[in-house]
């Protein structure tokens, strides 16, 4: 069974996250999106929130396409998350050249830990490029519209939070 890990601190989850676990699910049989615990970007939501969200709207896409989806919390490093949960490639996924770049830095040191492990890059549909986690807490935060951007459910979970 070919495992894929998909790996992000998904703060909030978005459509463009959704977009890419969608997309993903045709590479594998089995998903597993590795959600980081990542203490220095301080995040909104606690991790239990972070996987609920994501469990809430994966439901549907692993249906949908006959796939396993798993989500997993980890704060050890992306390639030994990688081996501990059996991933023979991590799926990332880019919106534009800025992304690319840090990515490609990542590949290399990733290779250099463990060359057993591929790393596919998917690029966000045009739709989403320019929708990032950050900037929807933003927008949320300074009263704007977030319904574009984030599912409905997870909309309501950003608004209670800055409430």
């Amino acid at each position: 069974m070919r495992t894929g890990l998909y790996p992000g601190t998904f703060d909030p989850v978005t459509h463009g996250h959704l977009d890419i676990f969608q997309r993903a699910c045709s590479l594998v049989e089995r998903l597993v999106i590795g959600v980081a615990i990542n203490r220095d970007k301080g995040p909104l939501f606690t991790l239990d929130e972070r996987v609920e969200m994501i469990e809430a709207n994966c439901n549907g896409i692993a249906k949908a396409a006959g796939v396993e989806i798993v989500v997993h919390p980890f704060e050890n490093l992306l390639i030994h998350c990688a081996e501990e949960v059996g991933a023979s490639v991590i799926i990332r996924g880019l919106r534009a050249v800025a992304d690319f770049e840090y990515e490609y830095q990542m590949v290399g040191m990733n290779r250099a830990l463990s060359d057993t492990i591929e790393t596919v890059f998917l690029m966000a549909d045009t739709e989403y490029q320019p929708i990032a986690s950050k900037l929807v807490k933003e927008i949320a935060r300074l009263g704007g519209d977030i319904s574009k951007f984030v599912p409905p459910d997870v909309e309501e979970c950003v608004r209670q939070k800055f409430a």
